[in-house]
């Protein structure tokens, strides 16, 4: 059977009930604690995620003084990470829609603390960066199924809110950092000992979260809608809320299409989705890690006498001041100002920003209004596509290939964070500070195109966000059962 909307074939189909009732139990679910137990679980993560990939860029300061690194070596430490990170959001982005999203959770926070320890170890530029790579494998598998866990046990309302939350523990970790680093080049430590400490302390919190993130159940949506098990998710869920989702366990069904890989990817409307989600995160990580990695660099770039120790205070001083309140406002507001109206006014100001660092004379080389500016562009990078990206790509596609479209999505994003973070040092000794923010602000204008071919999902179901995508019903069955 064939659905001509869509040009689907029929053959494999995921059980939905009539009026999904579990479904709209989730979809109406009242924040709660449980809501809350699945943001601090997921969002430690991504608390390691962040230190382990931005201490690097602290920590390159002395590893390039110390192995007498060039510039394409520094590039390559700095980027190798984020080149991994393909690999594993794409792999744990499909294995979790094939197997489900709890039997890969906590893996990939075991490849990230087991990386982070090798790397603190490495006796020189070769092993550092393949440690690097082994941790980024387990940085981009936690991309996908943390971001989707979230926004299957998330109501309708909020689910902008509970991601995006997810999302900011980020902040915490772009400014311990920093912090990690001063205190420890200030307290006296040799600096070929101090820079293996900062590396090798993203060991614990990514270990620390391993037993909690095996307590989660299973994705309630996956659960019943994929696996076709909605009365042994209804029952979980009821144990789990202590009663806050209790749907009914006996309905009406009906049999719904259920979206092979091949399928998904050769569906117009979730290939153009997939375009957006992917192409407007890959432009927004070329120069949101292209920077951020490489702050400690531009920053002695602006004013080549600093210490290390100023150079890392300012680092912390725009992170504290500029992007982690842009993460608060974000995910506070996002829900009622729209994801995708969001992330168009972040690229926009974001990228005026990068544009008049490079245009206005004299401010690369003036350290008070460079910082103005490039603290604004911080604020509406978090405060727009650094959260919006993430969150959009965790709503927008099928419970049936939601953590592989997550998972694509994150993995192409990473290949721009790599491109960015490789070529900013070779950049900037060629076309100067200026020039390679121009470049930047070329590719935030893309950004705000791209996002032009994606849906509004604010306050609207992700059912009824990929109801367009899926086709008809096919058969109806009586469930007395499930």
């Amino acid at each position: 059977m064939k659905d001509s909307r869509d040009g689907v074939s029929a053959g494999i189909y995921e059980r939905m009930s009539q009026n999904n009732s579990l479904v709209d139990a989730l979809n109406e679910a009242p924040l709660g604690l449980f809501h809350l137990r699945a943001v601090i679980t997921a969002g430690l993560g991504f608390f390691t995620d962040a230190y382990d990939l931005f201490i690097i860029g602290a920590a390159l300061v002395l590893i390039k003084s110390e192995w007498h690194l060039n510039s394409s070596q520094v590039g390559l430490v700095g980027s190798a990470t984020l080149i991994a990170t393909f690999i594993g959001a794409f792999v744990f982005g499909r294995l979790a829609d094939i197997y489900g999203r709890k039997k890969l959770y906590g893996l990939e926070a075991a490849i990230m603390g087991i990386g982070a320890l090798l790397s603190a170890f490495s006796p020189n530029f070769i092993w550092l960066v393949i440690f690097r790579i082994i941790m980024g494998i387990g940085i981009g598998g936690d991309y996908p199924v943390s971001a989707v866990i979230m926004s299957e046990f998330s109501n309708t309302k909020d689910r902008g809110k509970t991601v995006g939350l997810v999302f900011s523990m980020q902040a915490l970790g772009t400014i311990v950092g920093p912090m990690v680093a001063i205190t420890l080049v200030g307290a006296g430590i040799q600096h070929d000992l101090a820079w293996r400490i900062m590396l090798g302390l993203g060991a614990i919190p990514a270990l620390a979260v391993i037993y909690l993130r095996r307590t989660l159940p299973e994705s309630p949506r996956f659960e019943a809608q994929v696996k076709g098990r909605e009365a042994e998710a209804a029952s979980t869920m009821r144990k789990f809320t202590n009663g806050t989702v209790d749907a009914k366990s006996n309905s009406l069904t009906k049999n719904v299409q259920r979206l092979t890989f091949r399928q998904f990817i050769t569906n117009p409307r979730f290939l153009i989705t997939l375009i957006g989600t992917a192409g407007t995160w890959f432009v927004f990580d070329y120069a949101y890690y292209g920077n951020t990695i490489s702050t400690g660099a531009i920053l002695k770039l602006v004013s080549p006498h600093m210490s290390l120790i100023q150079n890392e205070a300012i680092s912390l001083m725009i992170f504290s001041i500029a992007a982690v309140p842009g993460y608060v406002v974000a995910f506070l507001t996002m829900d009622k100002i729209g994801h995708k109206r969001l992330q168009l006014i972040g690229f926009f100001v974001m990228g005026l920003m990068f544009l008049l660092i490079g245009v206005i004379p004299g401010v690369t080389k003036d350290l008070i209004p460079f910082v103005l500016l490039y603290g604004v562009s911080y604020f509406f990078a978090e405060f727009g596509p650094n959260t919006t990206t993430f969150v959009m790509a965790a709503e927008l596609f099928p419970v049936s290939q939601r953590t592989t479209g997550h998972g694509i999505s994150a993995g192409i994003a990473k290949i721009g964070a790599f491109i960015g973070v490789f070529i900013f040092p070779v950049l900037s000794s060629h076309l100067g500070l200026n020039g390679t923010l121009d470049i930047t602000f070329g590719f935030a204008l893309a950004g705000i195109l791209l996002t032009l071919l994606l849906p509004e999902p604010a306050n609207k179901s992700m059912e009824s966000l990929t109801d367009m995508g899926q086709p008809s019903s096919v058969a109806k069955t009586v469930s007395t059962g499930a």
